[in-house]
């Protein structure tokens, strides 16, 4: 009987300390992707990217930006070394993990100066520290304003 009681007592235990897990985690991923937010909004180069993996990838609006984190760097130097970058105002941002819990997966809505757009990504656990490894950032436009959008893209 004392060995149901320590058994039950230690699954439950463990399943505690799991299923509060995730909930932390969730607090300190939406904690990283706001501070990289506000690094961006306050025009804080060295925070920024301290916040990516050294393997990032940033998706941006225009067809060809793919950049990798050294060529997003040099993209951005000139724009954070003015004192202005961009301010996205994030909502409605959704996480899924890995089933190793070492991978997160995210979406989120945004408010920006495009409009509505919306930001998905990637972050990896490093060295027991959270990154972003990879950013896509997408406009959004409805579908029934698509064909016009494409007559405008053709022009």
């Amino acid at each position: 009987m004392k060995n149901r009681c320590f058994g039950f007592l230690f699954l439950f235990l463990a399943f505690a300390s799991t299923a509060q897990s995730p909930q932390k985690d969730v607090y300190s991923l939406d904690q990283l992707i706001d501070n990289w937010h506000l690094a961006a909004t306050q025009a804080n180069f060295e925070t920024y990217f301290a916040l990516t993996s050294s393997n990032f990838v940033f998706l941006g609006t225009a067809p060809g930006e793919r950049w990798t984190k050294s060529e997003f760097m040099s993209f951005c130097k000139p724009y954070f070394d003015k004192g202005k970058a961009w301010d996205f105002k994030p909502s409605n941002r959704n996480w899924q993990f890995a089933a190793d819990g070492t991978v997160a997966y995210f979406d989120e809505d945004l408010a920006t100066w495009m409009e509505g757009c919306r930001g998905s990504g990637i972050c990896v656990l490093e060295n027991g520290e959270w990154k972003i490894a990879y950013y896509n950032l997408t406009v959004l436009i409805e579908n029934e304003k698509i064909k016009s959008f494409i007559k405008l893209r053709k022009q």
